[in-house]
């Protein structure tokens, strides 16, 4: 076990190394930080790299396993109503213990609660979880529910944008990613591949995938109703992050700030996880699925977790979150503001491999396509998806631009490929979507944006928040653009296999002998 958790710490540390360099030497170069500034961000991700490790294992360990568990069982339940619901209890509880969630739930704090964001966010997830369950169940095609249900997401935000209550549409998408990271993506797709295996139909490949993409509608319809409720139309820089003087930091200031936190992270983590194990405990008692090794491996895990996420919150809070703010700020703040563009880019196309729950889908789609669709291919596409996604949202944050007028045309197209692709590559990309929006995203690049937007003077609701729907969006583009290339590519093998074909039918027995000796002495 010691064995396995190394290395997964050393995953951890090759993910998130070329992101701290990136800020190291921009830091140097473009925005002097002090010498206590630096110290907090290398303490920050070097609890962030070993919590990353425990956790990762943790959920291999716990999540996993309980997900396939799950979602196995919930087709064989002859009451429907008892799935749903299952299917909606499991998907809040998930997503409470969601750390994603509760890094962006602490930007709003003072401006809307804590726990208003994390429940809304919850109940939409759970909803949606159960509809993803009755899809497949159902054998609705993925495509048709995404439209339908993006149609009346667009809907009621293009009435709030024309209403004048649009503060809310950028933090109302950026919940959509936020709730698909390191716990919800691991289960979520655990159980979507149980429930799609259990069916055996011609089409199980095309359902391993979509519960993500489905997963990440709930929340967003959730918040954007919420904001019609709170009627919220301006919130102060100061009412959404306390960003302590990192100027004025001592070396002793430093070591405080980690102490004081630690033990709120232990309460917010053993709340989240005591209601997961609390449901899973039930489902064991009423089910008895798991075997006695089975449970302990699981018991494990789930003590692995609880190390992780607190390590990680903790090193997230005190040395990513300010730290992003500082820099983003400073630097907008100069004649080099512009400079936050190909910065932008450049952390965008690196910090896909820091992304925890990237690896677990790169994997799963290339176990299910059975290496139709390679690692590198995934991790190429999404790359190149997020630095597109920073580099716009940059572009975003310096001129003002409502992101309406980037999500309507980004969505539309999106969901017009889908008409276009094979069916696989449509779940692959808006599960992708949700995966890439993992914790670097919400715990470096989020306060990254807040300080960015500060620097500049901008709206921080309408401008700030938005960086996690951005970089949501644009792999369900470059995935699906992929999609098409694939498609391209078979239909050419098939007209080669086709003349290939028609050439040996109209050669004679004699000369299709001469044809083969010759294949066999050319490769001998």
């Amino acid at each position: 076990m010691n064995k396995v958790l190394l290395e997964k710490i050393s995953e951890a540390f090759s993910s998130v190394l070329p992101i701290t360099a990136i800020v190291l030497i921009a830091s140097i170069i473009l925005v002097p930080m002090p010498g206590s500034v630096i110290l907090m961000f290398l303490c920050g991700a070097a609890l962030l790299i070993i919590g990353m490790g425990f956790f990762t294992l943790g959920a291999d360990m716990a999540m996993t396993p309980m997900g396939e568990g799950i979602g196995a069982q919930l087709t064989k339940m002859s009451n429907l109503i008892l799935a749903l619901c299952v299917s909606f209890i499991m998907g809040v509880i998930i997503t409470i213990a969601e750390p994603d969630l509760m890094v962006l739930a602490l930007q709003l704090e003072q401006a809307l609660g804590i726990w208003v964001l994390i429940v809304t966010v919850g109940v939409g997830v759970g909803v949606f979880l159960a509809i993803a369950v009755l899809r497949v169940l159902a054998g609705v095609p993925l495509r048709t529910l995404l439209w339908f249900f993006y149609l009346i997401t667009f809907g009621v935000a293009v009435y709030m944008f024309a209403t004048g209550n649009d503060a809310f549409i950028p933090v109302s998408f950026d919940s959509g990613g936020v709730t698909t990271g390191p716990i919800t993506v691991p289960f979520m797709l655990a159980m979507c591949v149980g429930v799609a295996s259990l069916l055996g139909d011609k089409g199980s490949q095309e359902d391993s995938f979509g519960f993500v993409a489905l997963c990440s509608i709930g929340p967003i319809l959730a918040v954007l109703m919420l904001g019609l409720i709170n009627n919220i139309t301006h919130v102060n820089a100061g009412e959404l992050i306390n960003v302590p003087v990192l100027a004025a930091y001592t070396d002793r200031d430093i070591a405080l700030a980690f102490l004081e936190k630690f033990p709120h992270m232990v309460r917010e983590v053993s709340t989240a996880l005591a209601a997961i194990l609390v449901c899973f405990t039930a489902f064991q008692l009423i089910t008895r699925r798991y075997q006695k090794h089975q449970l302990l491996r699981i018991t494990v895990g789930f003590v692995y977790t609880f190390i992780g996420l607190v390590m990680f919150l903790t090193g997230v809070n005190v040395g990513f979150i300010p730290v992003g703010h500082f820099f983003g700020s400073e630097l907008a703040g100069s004649n080099l503001k512009w400079m936050l563009v190909p910065i932008g880019v450049l952390i965008g196309y690196f910090i896909v491999t820091a992304e925890p729950a990237v690896h677990v889908l790169n994997k799963q789609v290339e176990d299910v396509t059975q290496g139709a669709i390679t690692r590198k291919m995934m991790y190429t596409g999404l790359a190149v998806g997020m630095a597109l996604a920073l580099g716009i949202t940059m572009i975003r944050i310096i001129t003002g631009l409502p992101i309406m007028f980037i999500l309507i045309p980004g969505y539309a197209f999106a969901l017009l490929l889908a008409f276009f692709v094979p069916p696989i590559f449509t779940g692959i990309a808006f599960d992708s979507g949700g995966v890439c929006s993992g914790p670097m995203t919400s715990t470096f690049l989020l306060p990254l944006a807040l300080g960015a937007c500060a620097g500049v003077g901008g709206d921080m609701m309408r401008d700030a928040f938005g960086i996690v729907a951005m970089v949501a969006m644009t792999p369900l583009i470059v995935i699906q653009l992929m999609g098409l290339i694939y498609k391209q590519k078979q239909k050419q093998a098939a007209v080669l296999k086709e003349k290939h074909a028609a050439v040996l039918a109209a050669l004679t027995p004699a000369e299709i002998g001469h044809i083969t000796i010759y294949e066999e002495a050319a490769y001998g």
